[in-house]
């Protein structure tokens, strides 16, 4: 009888004793509620930020329920307040696991326009608060992974393929992918892992702001294999497998969670 070799089991998804930080809870609807519900429900313990008073009071039910032992304001417009969320961490907890960055945000006269009619101001702002945002949060979190993590954008298809009414936002997504993939070779070496969680379409406060974007709903229950939407749920449950040990091997990848929309042409 010849002896079986010693495996490795990962538990899929257990992030007891992980700390992370989630950037962009707008309310309990929201994408970045349904990965903070995912992270806590498999064990981690989270700080989370609002972005200003008037979003706390529905911020903070997402966030108490969850036990998050951090809530802080951040408008990453605003200079400091992004280094000043990531100075608390190293504080309280000296260390981090994983960052969800799920920010985006354009000018409406700019989202609703041309893309070739956008303002450079308006398009200056969008690229910033939805993409370089995710490059600050990755250089403030690199020195706190000291034993590595993850880090996990948020975006959309309409980054490689003509999406209606999507315009200034293409090639804004487009950009964080690419910077995704950047920052997984850059910081790989110290175990640092990056991915794009690229969801279909939801109906999230932030997607409200698209013009007819009910429209956008519809044809992509239609056309996904699945016949139906994503939820956040779903999202949330890639999310917590992204940054469990179970993936500790992938990296710089820009995952659908569109029922298979993507898959049509």
């Amino acid at each position: 009888m010849t002896e079986m070799a010693l495996v490795t089991v990962w538990p899929v998804v257990d992030l007891q004793g992980k700390r992370g930080l989630v950037l962009g809870i707008a309310n309990g609807n929201s994408i970045a509620a349904g990965c903070a519900r995912a992270f806590a429900g498999a064990g981690a313990t989270l700080a989370a930020t609002y972005q200003n008073e008037k979003a706390k009071p529905f911020v903070e039910p997402v966030t108490a329920a969850l036990n998050c032992p951090i809530l802080m304001p951040c408008d990453v417009r605003e200079a400091g307040a992004l280094g000043a969320v990531f100075a608390e961490v190293a504080h309280r907890w000296g260390s981090l696991d994983f960052v969800l960055h799920s920010i985006a945000f354009a000018q409406k006269e700019d989202l609703h326009g041309r893309l070739v009619d956008s303002s450079a101001a308006g398009f200056a702002m969008a690229m910033d608060v939805s993409c370089h945002s995710f490059l600050r949060a990755a250089r403030l979190a690199e020195p706190l992974m000291k034993n590595g993590g993850t880090l996990l954008a948020v975006t959309f298809y309409g980054s490689e393929r003509v999406v209606a009414h999507y315009n200034l936002m293409g090639p804004v997504k487009a950009a964080l992918e690419s910077a995704v993939r950047y920052v997984a070779a850059e910081l790989g070496p110290a175990g640092i892992r990056a991915h794009a969680i690229s969801p279909g379409p939801i109906a999230t406060r932030a997607a409200g702001g698209i013009d007819r974007f009910d429209e956008l709903l519809a044809r992509a229950a239609e056309q996904a294999p699945e016949r139906h939407l994503s939820t956040i749920e779903d999202v949330g449950g890639l999310a917590a497998f992204l940054v469990s040990d179970a993936a500790r091997m992938i990296t710089g990848t820009i995952i659908p969670v569109d029922g298979g929309q993507h898959l049509m042409a």
